[in-house]
């Protein structure tokens, strides 16, 4: 009787440390489960705080380019700022916005062969060689004449590209990278000065760079030192600006682009920021404006535009 007894309870112990045992596991498979899941809300948190920032600064930027293109409708066609800029506050955001005509770079599409090489030659090619750029890039965006259908093709084939050139307009400056002989180095270089979107032969020498400045056709050192240093006090006027150009002057457009480059930066209260460069290209009608080109966390040289 006795010797049952202790079978019995020897038994009943085994089952209960199974149990025990079982129950442990459980507890820390619900531990590990918990922390699984704490870790998942964590991130989600995290994702959902960055998103909605994203958000917030998109909405912000979308704010910043009605608001630019508003005050540059209300200045009316002809008084309207070639460049300028503001700061203001909305939902707590400062936001920060330039903006400049197209009309300050060189027009893939429409600039002339001297003022291409010019400015390549400004960039650091040699005089030749930005010649024959140049004449690359105008091929690259005319429709060939009967005379001299397949010749730019069969030189992309001879030089093993896998492709043909457009032989129509650009429709990005990127595509600038594409164009035959031209170095990536100087591709690089030259796209903050040209544009696809000005829609003019020439450019704004008020508002355009020191380098687009020293690319005009007829520029020399001794004009373009001296045009810099006056251009500041210069009046909005085609002669007075004709006059201080001098033999460079051919390339000075006096048509005003309907496209402004803006620049904006954004400084949530939370102190995160973000910043975009927008082309847009002003109307009229129901369409006010038209968005060209979009770049967000934009990385721009920011440059004087009256400085050498």
């Amino acid at each position: 009787m006795t010797r049952q007894t202790v079978g019995r309870s020897a038994a009943s112990s085994s089952e209960q440390g199974i149990v025990i045992v079982a129950v442990l596991w459980i507890l820390a498979a619900l531990a590990s489960l918990a922390t699984i899941f704490s870790v998942h809300l964590s991130n989600s948190a995290r994702a959902l705080a960055v998103n909605d920032t994203a958000l917030r600064a998109q909405a912000l930027i979308s704010a910043s380019v009605e608001l630019s293109a508003y005050q540059l409708h209300l200045a009316g066609e002809q008084a309207r700022p070639a460049q300028g800029s503001f700061r203001t506050r909305l939902n707590g955001a400062d936001l920060a916005v330039s903006f400049v005509s197209e009309a300050a770079r060189v027009d893939l599409n429409n600039a002339s062969k001297e003022l291409l090489a010019g400015l390549l030659s400004v960039l650091g090619a040699a005089e030749d060689n930005a010649s024959e750029y140049a004449d690359r890039i105008i091929a690259w965006r005319s429709r060939p004449t009967r005379e001299r259908a397949g010749n730019e093709d069969a030189r992309y084939r001879a030089a093993g590209r896998p492709y043909s050139p457009r032989q129509a307009p650009f429709p990005h400056a990127n595509e600038l990278g594409l164009v035959l002989g031209l170095p990536p180095a100087l591709v690089e270089r030259a796209l903050p000065f040209v544009t696809v979107f000005s829609g003019v032969s020439g450019v704004d020498a008020l508002t355009a760079p020191p380098e687009v400045i020293a690319a005009l056709p007829g520029m020399t050192p001794l004009t373009l030192r001296q045009f810099l240093n006056d251009r500041a006090a210069l009046p909005n006027d085609a002669a007075a600006i004709a006059s201080a150009l001098g033999a460079a002057k051919s390339s000075a457009t006096a048509q005003k682009s309907q496209a402004y480059r803006l620049l904006i930066g954004v400084r949530l209260p939370n102190g995160r920021e973000s910043s975009s460069e927008i082309v847009i290209g002003l109307g009229g009608g129901e369409d006010p404006y038209r968005v060209l080109s979009w770049q967000d966390d934009a990385t721009v040289r920011r440059r004087t535009q009256t400085g050498p």
